[in-house]
Protein backbone atom coordinates (compact mmCIF):
# COMPACT_ATOMS: atom_id res chain seq x y z
CA UNK A 1 0.00 0.00 0.00
CA UNK A 2 1.09 3.24 -1.15
CA UNK A 3 0.97 6.56 1.30
CA UNK A 4 1.34 10.36 0.40
CA UNK A 5 4.57 12.13 2.61
CA UNK A 6 6.46 15.40 1.97
CA UNK A 7 9.81 15.04 1.24
CA UNK A 8 12.94 17.40 0.69
CA UNK A 9 15.14 16.24 -1.64
CA UNK A 10 18.02 19.32 -1.64
CA UNK A 11 17.54 22.38 -0.50
CA UNK A 12 14.42 24.37 -1.74
CA UNK A 13 13.60 21.03 -3.57
CA UNK A 14 10.39 19.48 -1.74
CA UNK A 15 8.04 17.82 -3.02
CA UNK A 16 4.63 15.00 -1.86
CA UNK A 17 5.60 11.74 -2.96
CA UNK A 18 4.25 8.60 -2.81
CA UNK A 19 5.80 6.05 -0.47
CA UNK A 20 5.19 2.52 1.11
CA UNK A 21 3.30 2.62 4.21
CA UNK A 22 5.72 1.33 6.86
CA UNK A 23 5.23 -2.11 8.59
CA UNK A 24 5.76 -2.39 12.65
CA UNK A 25 8.39 -4.52 13.80
CA UNK A 26 10.56 -5.60 16.97
CA UNK A 27 11.66 -2.21 17.54
CA UNK A 28 9.50 0.06 16.09
CA UNK A 29 6.24 -1.53 17.43
CA UNK A 30 3.57 0.99 16.83
CA UNK A 31 1.77 2.03 13.64
CA UNK A 32 0.30 5.85 13.92
CA UNK A 33 -2.22 7.22 11.19
CA UNK A 34 -0.79 11.26 11.46
CA UNK A 35 -3.52 13.19 12.14
CA UNK A 36 -1.31 16.71 12.27
CA UNK A 37 1.99 17.94 12.14
CA UNK A 38 3.29 21.36 13.06
CA UNK A 39 5.70 23.76 10.74
CA UNK A 40 8.74 24.75 12.50
CA UNK A 41 11.19 27.27 11.64
CA UNK A 42 14.09 24.42 11.85
CA UNK A 43 11.55 22.85 9.14
CA UNK A 44 11.68 25.69 6.88
CA UNK A 45 15.65 25.86 7.87
CA UNK A 46 15.75 22.03 6.07
CA UNK A 47 13.80 23.31 3.35
CA UNK A 48 16.05 26.79 2.47
CA UNK A 49 19.64 24.93 3.44
CA UNK A 50 20.01 26.37 6.38
CA UNK A 51 19.79 24.01 9.12
CA UNK A 52 23.60 22.53 9.73
CA UNK A 53 21.69 19.44 11.42
CA UNK A 54 19.53 18.12 8.62
CA UNK A 55 20.74 15.55 6.02
CA UNK A 56 18.95 14.88 2.36
CA UNK A 57 17.17 13.57 1.27
CA UNK A 58 14.78 13.84 4.35
CA UNK A 59 11.00 13.04 4.74
CA UNK A 60 10.25 16.24 7.13
CA UNK A 61 8.59 16.95 10.81
CA UNK A 62 9.13 16.51 14.15
CA UNK A 63 6.25 18.37 15.86
CA UNK A 64 3.64 14.91 15.37
CA UNK A 65 0.40 13.91 16.08
CA UNK A 66 -1.39 10.91 15.55
CA UNK A 67 -3.32 7.71 16.58
CA UNK A 68 -2.20 4.24 17.18
CA UNK A 69 -3.57 1.85 14.42
CA UNK A 70 -1.48 -1.45 15.39
CA UNK A 71 0.52 -2.35 17.89
CA UNK A 72 3.25 -5.29 18.11
CA UNK A 73 3.43 -8.27 20.18
CA UNK A 74 4.16 -7.02 24.09
CA UNK A 75 3.36 -3.71 23.50
CA UNK A 76 1.88 -2.31 26.81
CA UNK A 77 2.38 1.54 26.81
CA UNK A 78 -0.35 2.20 24.01
CA UNK A 79 -3.21 0.52 22.28
CA UNK A 80 -5.00 1.15 19.11
CA UNK A 81 -7.26 3.79 19.22
CA UNK A 82 -5.06 5.71 21.45
CA UNK A 83 -4.08 9.75 20.57
CA UNK A 84 -0.06 10.44 21.00
CA UNK A 85 2.07 12.69 20.51
CA UNK A 86 5.84 11.37 19.38
CA UNK A 87 9.16 12.12 21.07
CA UNK A 88 11.51 13.23 18.06
CA UNK A 89 15.19 12.35 19.87
CA UNK A 90 16.81 8.94 19.15
CA UNK A 91 19.48 8.31 21.27
CA UNK A 92 22.44 5.74 21.79
CA UNK A 93 21.98 5.73 25.59
CA UNK A 94 25.70 4.81 25.96
CA UNK A 95 27.60 7.83 25.18
CA UNK A 96 29.39 10.40 27.81
CA UNK A 97 25.72 12.93 27.35
CA UNK A 98 23.33 9.88 27.68
CA UNK A 99 25.36 9.02 30.90
CA UNK A 100 25.14 12.27 32.43
CA UNK A 101 20.88 12.14 31.85
CA UNK A 102 21.22 14.46 28.48
CA UNK A 103 20.12 12.71 25.51
CA UNK A 104 18.84 15.23 23.87
CA UNK A 105 22.59 16.32 22.87
CA UNK A 106 23.78 12.43 22.40
CA UNK A 107 26.97 12.12 20.61
CA UNK A 108 25.40 9.82 18.07
CA UNK A 109 21.58 11.60 18.14
CA UNK A 110 19.58 11.26 15.54
CA UNK A 111 16.31 13.31 15.73
CA UNK A 112 13.24 12.49 13.88
CA UNK A 113 12.77 14.66 10.57
CA UNK A 114 16.34 15.73 10.59
CA UNK A 115 18.36 13.22 10.53
CA UNK A 116 15.84 10.37 10.00
CA UNK A 117 12.50 10.42 8.12
CA UNK A 118 9.87 12.57 10.42
CA UNK A 119 6.04 12.83 10.27
CA UNK A 120 5.37 14.85 7.29
CA UNK A 121 3.95 11.08 6.09
CA UNK A 122 0.00 9.33 6.21
CA UNK A 123 1.45 6.61 8.63
CA UNK A 124 4.75 6.04 10.44
CA UNK A 125 6.31 4.01 12.97
CA UNK A 126 8.18 4.20 16.12
CA UNK A 127 8.98 2.73 19.34
CA UNK A 128 6.17 2.36 22.12
CA UNK A 129 8.46 4.64 24.08
CA UNK A 130 8.59 7.22 21.51
CA UNK A 131 4.70 7.60 22.48
CA UNK A 132 2.48 9.92 25.20
CA UNK A 133 -0.91 10.10 25.63
CA UNK A 134 -2.78 13.49 24.52
CA UNK A 135 -4.86 15.50 26.85
CA UNK A 136 -8.48 14.41 25.53
CA UNK A 137 -9.11 18.43 25.54
CA UNK A 138 -6.95 19.17 22.51
CA UNK A 139 -7.50 18.77 19.56
CA UNK A 140 -4.98 17.36 16.94
CA UNK A 141 -3.93 20.74 15.41
CA UNK A 142 -3.59 21.90 18.56
CA UNK A 143 -1.73 19.22 20.43
CA UNK A 144 1.37 19.77 18.05
CA UNK A 145 1.99 22.85 20.22
CA UNK A 146 3.59 19.90 22.96
CA UNK A 147 6.58 19.47 21.31
CA UNK A 148 7.41 23.61 21.07
CA UNK A 149 6.66 23.70 24.71
CA UNK A 150 8.77 21.08 25.51
CA UNK A 151 11.29 22.89 24.21
CA UNK A 152 10.31 25.75 26.50
CA UNK A 153 10.27 23.76 29.04
CA UNK A 154 13.90 22.59 28.43
CA UNK A 155 15.01 26.44 28.25
CA UNK A 156 13.84 27.25 31.57
CA UNK A 157 15.70 23.90 32.87
CA UNK A 158 18.63 25.20 31.84
CA UNK A 159 18.60 28.74 32.86
CA UNK A 160 17.35 27.49 36.50
CA UNK A 161 14.88 30.05 36.45
CA UNK A 162 13.67 30.97 39.71
CA UNK A 163 11.48 33.75 41.33
CA UNK A 164 14.48 35.98 42.34
CA UNK A 165 15.59 36.76 39.01
CA UNK A 166 14.49 38.91 36.18
CA UNK A 167 14.15 37.28 33.07
CA UNK A 168 14.22 39.13 29.50
CA UNK A 169 12.79 36.78 26.79
CA UNK A 170 14.29 38.07 23.22
CA UNK A 171 11.60 37.60 20.52
CA UNK A 172 7.99 36.93 21.17
CA UNK A 173 7.28 34.81 17.93
CA UNK A 174 5.57 30.51 18.52
CA UNK A 175 9.26 29.73 20.52
CA UNK A 176 8.81 33.23 22.32
CA UNK A 177 5.05 32.46 22.84
CA UNK A 178 5.85 28.93 24.27
CA UNK A 179 8.28 30.33 26.44
CA UNK A 180 6.38 33.11 28.54
CA UNK A 181 3.48 30.51 28.53
CA UNK A 182 6.19 28.01 30.90
CA UNK A 183 8.56 30.48 32.60
CA UNK A 184 5.50 32.55 33.91
CA UNK A 185 4.83 29.36 35.94
CA UNK A 186 8.52 29.82 37.71
CA UNK A 187 7.09 33.08 39.09
CA UNK A 188 10.23 35.31 38.30
CA UNK A 189 9.94 38.72 39.56
CA UNK A 190 10.15 40.41 35.70
CA UNK A 191 8.76 38.79 32.72
CA UNK A 192 10.10 41.12 30.19
CA UNK A 193 9.89 40.49 26.37
CA UNK A 194 11.32 42.44 23.39
CA UNK A 195 10.45 42.15 20.12
CA UNK A 196 9.84 44.24 16.82
CA UNK A 197 6.46 43.95 15.94
CA UNK A 198 3.88 45.97 18.48
CA UNK A 199 1.09 43.47 17.83
CA UNK A 200 3.46 40.37 19.15
CA UNK A 201 4.35 42.60 21.80
CA UNK A 202 0.20 42.97 23.04
CA UNK A 203 -0.12 39.64 22.89
CA UNK A 204 3.24 38.81 25.53
CA UNK A 205 1.26 40.59 28.42
CA UNK A 206 -1.73 38.63 27.67
CA UNK A 207 -0.39 35.58 27.95
CA UNK A 208 1.84 37.01 31.57
CA UNK A 209 4.58 39.23 30.37
CA UNK A 210 5.06 41.77 33.23
CA UNK A 211 6.67 44.71 30.32
CA UNK A 212 7.38 44.61 27.06
CA UNK A 213 10.10 46.69 24.69
CA UNK A 214 9.56 46.98 20.86
CA UNK A 215 13.42 47.31 20.67
CA UNK A 216 12.84 48.73 17.12
CA UNK A 217 11.89 51.93 19.06
CA UNK A 218 14.08 51.63 22.05
CA UNK A 219 17.08 50.83 22.79
CA UNK A 220 16.95 47.45 24.56
CA UNK A 221 20.03 47.61 26.49
CA UNK A 222 18.53 51.12 28.12
CA UNK A 223 15.36 50.06 28.47
CA UNK A 224 15.96 46.66 29.94
CA UNK A 225 18.21 48.27 32.49
CA UNK A 226 15.20 50.81 33.01
CA UNK A 227 13.01 48.11 34.09
CA UNK A 228 15.42 46.17 36.33
CA UNK A 229 17.09 49.01 38.63
CA UNK A 230 20.26 49.26 36.47
CA UNK A 231 21.40 45.98 36.94
CA UNK A 232 19.92 44.20 33.84
CA UNK A 233 18.39 40.95 33.55
CA UNK A 234 19.81 38.03 35.55
CA UNK A 235 18.65 35.58 32.68
CA UNK A 236 18.22 35.98 29.03
CA UNK A 237 16.62 33.93 26.84
CA UNK A 238 17.43 34.49 22.80
CA UNK A 239 14.46 33.11 20.97
CA UNK A 240 14.76 35.51 18.07
CA UNK A 241 18.15 33.70 17.36
CA UNK A 242 18.93 36.59 14.51
CA UNK A 243 22.42 37.98 13.54
CA UNK A 244 22.96 40.50 16.60
CA UNK A 245 20.69 38.94 19.41
CA UNK A 246 23.22 36.62 21.31
CA UNK A 247 25.79 39.56 21.52
CA UNK A 248 22.47 41.76 22.37
CA UNK A 249 21.68 39.37 24.93
CA UNK A 250 25.46 39.31 26.49
CA UNK A 251 25.22 43.02 26.92
CA UNK A 252 22.00 43.57 28.55
CA UNK A 253 22.28 40.85 31.24
CA UNK A 254 23.53 41.69 34.83
CA UNK A 255 26.42 40.33 36.74
CA UNK A 256 26.56 36.83 37.58
CA UNK A 257 23.56 36.43 35.52
CA UNK A 258 22.75 33.52 32.59
CA UNK A 259 22.27 33.50 28.66
CA UNK A 260 20.29 30.90 27.16
CA UNK A 261 20.82 30.86 23.09
CA UNK A 262 18.33 28.32 21.01
CA UNK A 263 19.81 29.06 17.24
CA UNK A 264 21.32 26.92 14.87
CA UNK A 265 22.85 29.29 12.52
CA UNK A 266 26.45 28.43 11.69
CA UNK A 267 27.40 31.91 10.06
CA UNK A 268 29.77 33.52 12.29
CA UNK A 269 28.70 35.79 15.31
CA UNK A 270 29.93 38.35 17.14
CA UNK A 271 30.96 37.77 20.97
CA UNK A 272 32.89 39.99 23.67
CA UNK A 273 35.33 38.33 25.59
CA UNK A 274 35.12 41.33 28.54
CA UNK A 275 31.28 41.42 28.30
CA UNK A 276 31.61 37.63 29.78
CA UNK A 277 34.50 37.47 31.77
CA UNK A 278 34.08 40.68 34.24
CA UNK A 279 29.91 39.47 34.68
CA UNK A 280 30.85 36.33 34.72
CA UNK A 281 28.28 34.84 32.70
CA UNK A 282 27.15 31.62 32.11
CA UNK A 283 26.49 31.38 28.28
CA UNK A 284 24.56 27.86 27.84
CA UNK A 285 22.76 26.29 24.44
CA UNK A 286 19.67 24.77 25.07
CA UNK A 287 18.67 22.22 22.23
CA UNK A 288 15.45 20.01 21.86
CA UNK A 289 13.93 18.63 25.20
CA UNK A 290 15.10 16.31 27.61
CA UNK A 291 11.63 13.54 28.12
CA UNK A 292 9.61 16.60 29.05
CA UNK A 293 6.68 15.87 26.93
CA UNK A 294 5.40 13.90 30.26
CA UNK A 295 5.38 16.99 31.95
CA UNK A 296 4.04 19.31 29.47
CA UNK A 297 1.03 17.11 29.61
CA UNK A 298 0.54 16.71 32.75
CA UNK A 299 0.56 21.02 32.96
CA UNK A 300 -2.37 20.55 30.48
CA UNK A 301 -3.79 18.57 32.05
CA UNK A 302 -4.15 20.42 35.68
CA UNK A 303 -5.05 23.69 33.93
CA UNK A 304 -1.43 25.44 34.23
CA UNK A 305 -0.77 25.44 30.14
CA UNK A 306 -3.96 26.22 27.57
CA UNK A 307 -2.43 25.80 23.94
CA UNK A 308 -5.93 25.80 22.67
CA UNK A 309 -6.06 27.67 19.49
CA UNK A 310 -2.41 28.46 19.11
CA UNK A 311 -2.43 27.05 15.63
CA UNK A 312 -3.79 29.99 13.31
CA UNK A 313 -3.75 28.01 9.86
CA UNK A 314 -3.47 24.63 8.57
CA UNK A 315 -3.29 22.97 5.14
CA UNK A 316 -4.16 19.67 3.89
CA UNK A 317 -0.97 17.48 3.49
CA UNK A 318 -0.79 17.45 -0.28
CA UNK A 319 -0.42 21.54 -0.02
CA UNK A 320 3.02 21.63 2.02
CA UNK A 321 4.63 23.20 -0.66
CA UNK A 322 2.00 26.35 -0.32
CA UNK A 323 1.79 26.08 3.45
CA UNK A 324 5.57 26.40 3.47
CA UNK A 325 5.21 29.34 0.74
CA UNK A 326 2.62 31.13 3.40
CA UNK A 327 5.02 30.40 6.24
CA UNK A 328 7.54 32.13 4.71
CA UNK A 329 5.74 35.36 3.49
CA UNK A 330 5.99 36.61 6.87
CA UNK A 331 1.66 37.43 6.92
CA UNK A 332 1.38 38.90 10.55
CA UNK A 333 -1.96 36.43 11.09
CA UNK A 334 0.61 33.46 11.61
CA UNK A 335 1.35 32.22 14.79
CA UNK A 336 1.46 28.72 13.85
CA UNK A 337 0.76 26.83 10.70
CA UNK A 338 0.12 22.79 11.34
CA UNK A 339 -0.11 20.25 8.62
CA UNK A 340 -3.63 17.83 8.84
CA UNK A 341 -4.10 14.61 6.90
CA UNK A 342 -7.60 13.89 7.35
Amino acid sequence: MKMKAVRVFAPEDMRVVEIDKPEIDAEKNVLIKMKAAGICGSDRGILHGTNAAATYPRIIGHEIVGVVEKVGEGVTRVKPGDRVIIDQVTSCGHCYACRKGRPNVCFNLKVKGVHIDGGYREWMTCNENDCYILPDSLEYKDAVMIEPTTIAVQSCSRAQLEEIDDLLIIGAGALGTSLIRIAKLYKPHKLIVSDIDNEKLANALKLGATDVINSREEDLETAVKKLTDGYGPTVTIDAACVKGSLLSAIKVTGPAGRVITMGFSVNPEEVNNFLITSKELDIRGSRLQNRKFQQVIDLINEGKVDLKGSVSHTFPITEAVEAFRFADSGDPSISKIALTFD
